[in-house]
């Protein structure tokens, strides 16, 4: 490493310790995170989650080490008692271990598409549809977002939670784990912003869960940029370590 390189290091690094902002941003801290939460040695095979246990497997994202499954199943009001049912379809990118589109099922959602790039949470939400009883509703598929799906399918219900923090362009991930955690350059959200609202049902609605570990500013510009606007429909604020973290949740739809 040169010198200068080494400056730039040790300037960013204080800065980090100066502002908190970019210390929750910091997708060195989130990619350290991933690997702990990948290769800790209590990590469980199974957890619990609004009153029901889940499965655990290998190389997928744990929602006991991360309030973001839980704050999802908030924003959507799929509780214990479920304060929010639904019917139709739905749609859920990124699935990780399902627990999200099997809420969805079992909130009244009679058509699931459970997606993941990761091929063990693939795996991992089929076991949890058929452990909850709704293999029948939920189909989980391997997808880089919607290229997996069928081209003329539809939703009434497409929801992400999303790997909102920033890495540099052209970061190569060191495991499918790390995908749920970082996006290099926003470029699977400007794909994501860009398609969503073609998968969409008439008078279907996309959600994105958020927070301000990633840049709301710059999610706005790509979202003029592909000629899209987001609503912020909801907000959590959430205790993360030394930090408060705000959570969104954000309504995707046509420019006007």
């Amino acid at each position: 490493m040169t010198q200068a390189a080494v400056d730039r290091t040790a300037t960013t690094r204080a800065s980090r310790a100066t502002n908190p902002v970019a210390e929750i941003r910091d997708y060195e801290r989130s990619l350290a995170r991933s690997n702990q939460s990948r290769t800790r040695a209590d990590r469980p095979r199974e957890f619990e989650m609004r009153g029901r246990t889940w499965d655990l497997m290998n190389e997928v994202f744990a929602p006991v080490y991360s309030p973001s499954t839980s704050v999802a199943l908030d924003f959507l009001g799929w509780t214990e008692k479920v304060e929010a049912p639904r019917s139709g379809s739905m749609l859920e990118v990124g699935c990780g271990t399902g627990v999200i589109a099997v809420m969805g099922a079992l909130a009244g959602c009679d058509r699931v598409v459970a997606s993941d790039i990761n091929p063990w949470a693939v795996a991992n939400a089929r076991l949890n549809a058929a452990r909850h009883g709704v293999a029948d509703r939920v189909r989980a598929v391997q997808s880089d977002l919607f290229e997996g799906l069928d081209p003329e399918e539809r939703f009434d219900l497409v929801f992400w939670s999303s790997n909102y923090v920033l890495a540099p362009a052209g970061h190569r991930y060191d495991s499918d784990h790390d995908k749920a955690y970082v996006d290099p350059g926003y470029a699977v959200h400007r794909r994501f912003l860009a398609g969503v609202c073609e998968r969409l049902t008439p008078g279907g609605s996309a959600l994105l869960h958020f927070s301000s570990r990633g840049d709301l500013d710059l999610l706005h510009r790509m979202a003029a940029e592909t000629g899209r606007e987001l609503r912020t429909l909801d907000t959590r604020t959430v205790v993360e370590g030394d930090h408060l973290v705000d959570h969104l949740l954000l309504e995707i739809a046509a420019a006007r």
